[in-house]
């Protein structure tokens, strides 16, 4: 029998513009669920929409609608969404369902029931956009500390769950098992932010709206949206219900992937609520970083939201894919630049892999007829390229149950360029003007052409679209002999079949052209417009002080994926900054290095931590950054004029 995984995604809130952020976490864990079924894995792939509340309750009366057609519309979209970014989910769960709400209602009773559930009244913060509860000393300059925006003062009678009864039983459970939540940051968040300090009880109805699950045994309230909306882990496997078949069978969850602003629910008060239930808890949650644009989150009020069916009407689905898994290290917060994914689908795509397809098939067609020549003089110049395809599987096999798609890719591309290189240094065009060394030349491509099967098949869970291009200009469509897992020892490809030269796979972009019209043509809503540079004086200028610094030392601050906390020498003087440039420099890098420094900009607190000026840098079209540095070694401290 092969063995079980089960991996969820967050049910989304129905919003009629979902951005290529919430793409992002969709487009993870469908990579990872088609890896884990290519690989043998019987495999459950969750996701779905959480339909219930009191926003949703006002918009669809802003609109003069009843709340489920008002939902009905959106979630169509969502679906249509899912369609074209190729998600291959195994169910879709939605939370006005008869087959959840019935199911929420037995949960709701039975924690009642057994006591963990009790009726009290609620005074405090509440953040409708958030769905969240939130105390005095948790907002943030007086509004919601996820969102920012305005919360209400809330004060009506309310069902509470116990949270704090399981409070001490919550940090054995992640102390004992550290991979429980990922990654670490996360972890250390939720123990020294909530956990540590103390839980209070939580509120989970309402009597304010109706816009939700009745509670049956009180019909003036209503089930707390976090309750009703994570329990559906659980209820579309069928728990308490006729039949339970698919929750025996996957329960519990292997992974829960979601984003970080909602950790906080899936690693306190959902395994709580399943400890009140005593159910086994799921065994990891991953809690990943934002996609950002221009280094801040992507919200519609914001307008700066990228609309993902643009892209990929525009550039096609896996290149889309492609560039969300490999441009972001996953569980950090990753950047989305139109100069980054043109870069990624010239150089990546078009580049390195296309290329090489194109550049075998064309040279197996030109010498041998299209047809695919046998392998009869290998050589030792012929043994690394071999030996990565041979142990290619096993190494991204490692890094995707790492959650490291990123990382899986890299090891894909690894062997591409090699590949590439393999061409260079073999010479195919030199080796056909000799006929002696013909099956040279043939033992060249067929290696080329085994090494092109095996990554057709491993970026297949990336990019679904594009194995069957490539298996097609290879000759071997629906030969699954050749396409499966466990094809991938090298040399399965059998000489004799006619190679079929096609289109190229990713063309390229004209980068200034694109990069001229793409934001107007892809946002689906403008951020505000950056006016022009207005000119200034010598006299300004000069007010901006600039001096050459040392570094001496270099470490990350806790809880920040991109900030560096950096001690600086400037001649007599050492100041602390805090520079934004983690992503692109390990600590242990800038120990040493001469850097350019403003000096006299007012000293801001940053995560904590004072910075008293700024470490200027270089940013390229891919959103790169490159530290400015003196050409030649200069005394730290001296001034830039």
């Amino acid at each position: 029998m092969p063995e079980k995984f089960y991996i969820t995604t967050p049910i989304y809130y129905p919003s009629d513009k979902l951005h290529i952020g919430h793409s992002y976490t969709t487009v993870a864990a469908d990579a990872i669920a088609r890896f884990k079924k290519l690989s043998g894995y019987d495999v459950y792939f969750l996701t779905g929409t959480d339909e219930h509340g009191q926003k949703i309750e006002r918009k669809a009366a802003e609109k003069g609608m009843d709340p489920q057609r008002f939902v009905d519309e959106i979630v169509a979209s969502i679906r249509q969404l899912w369609k074209t970014m190729n998600i291959e989910y195994d169910d879709f769960i939605r939370t006005t369902e008869d087959r959840h709400t019935a199911v929420v209602q037995k949960i709701f009773k039975k924690l009642y029931d057994q006591g963990d559930i009790y009726k009290s009244e609620y005074e405090g913060w509440y953040c409708t956009p958030c769905e969240a509860f939130w105390t005095q000393t948790q907002l943030k300059d007086g509004n919601c500390p996820d969102c920012g925006r305005k919360v209400e003062r809330v004060k009506e009678e309310s069902y509470f769950f116990r949270l704090s009864k399981y409070q001490d039983k919550l940090i054995k459970h992640i102390e004992e098992n550290p991979d429980f939540i990922q990654p670490v940051s996360r972890r250390n968040e939720m123990l020294n932010n909530f956990l540590y300090p103390g839980l209070e009880d939580l509120s989970v109805s309402r009597t304010s709206f109706k816009w939700g699950v009745p509670v049956s045994f009180d019909d003036k309230h209503v089930v707390y949206v976090w309750i009703d909306a994570l329990s559906n882990y659980i209820t579309a496997l069928g728990y308490l219900s006729d039949n339970d078949e698919k929750f025996k069978k996957y329960w519990p969850a292997d992974i829960h992937l979601v984003g970080k602003e909602i950790v906080r629910f899936h690693t306190i008060i959902w395994p709580a609520i399943l400890m009140a239930l005593d159910l086994p808890l799921p065994k990891q949650v991953f809690g990943h970083g934002w996609l950002v644009l221009d280094g801040d989150k992507m919200s519609k009020s914001k307008g700066n939201v990228i609309d993902p069916v643009k892209l990929c009407s525009k550039y096609g689905v896996d290149a889309v894919r492609y560039f969300l898994l490999r441009e972001i290290p996953f569980g950090s917060d990753g950047n989305f630049s139109n100069g980054a994914l043109i870069y990624r689908i010239n150089s990546d795509l078009a580049n390195d892999l296309g290329n090489l397809v194109s550049r075998t098939v064309t040279m197996i067609d030109k010498y041998f007829d299209s047809v695919l020549p046998k392998a009869s003089d290998t050589r030792a110049q012929d043994t690394e390229l071999v030996e990565m395809a041979s142990g290619l599987a096993k190494e991204v096999e490692a890094s995707v149950n790492e959650l490291q798609l990123s990382a899986a890719l890299a090891h894909i591309w690894k062997l591409v360029g090699r590949c590439n290189k393999y061409i260079d240094e073999t010479m195919p065009w030199a080796l056909a003007k000799d006929s002696a060394q013909k099956p040279r030349l043939g033992t060249v491509l067929y290696n080329l052409a085994e090494c092109i099967r095996i990554i057709a098949v491993l970026i297949g869970p990336f990019m679904p679209q594009t194995p069957d291009k490539i298996f097609a200009q290879l000759g071997i469509s629906g030969n699954t002999d050749l396409t499966s897992w466990d094809s991938l020892a090298f040399g399965r490809l059998t000489p004799g079949i006619k190679v079929l030269k096609g289109d190229a796979l990713f063309p390229r972009i004209d980068v200034e052209k694109e990069l001229g019209t793409l934001n107007a043509q892809l946002q689906a809503g403008k951020p505000p417009e950056t006016p022009e540079a207005a000119q200034i004086s010598i006299d300004e200028f000069a007010r901006v002080l600039l001096a050459v610094g040392k570094v001496v030392s270099c470490e990350r601050i806790a809880g920040s994926d991109k900030l560096l906390k950096l001690q600086v020498a400037l001649g007599q003087e050492t100041r602390q900054i805090i520079s934004g440039i983690a992503k692109w420099y390990p600590p242990e890098e800038l120990v040493g290095k001469l850097v350019t420094v403003v000096t006299n900009l007012k000293p801001v607190k940053l995560k904590g931590e004072l910075s008293e000026g700024m470490i200027l840098c270089a940013e390229d079209s891919a959103g790169r950054l490159s530290i400015i540095s003196p050409e030649k070694e200069v005394d730290h401290g001296c001034q830039i004029r």
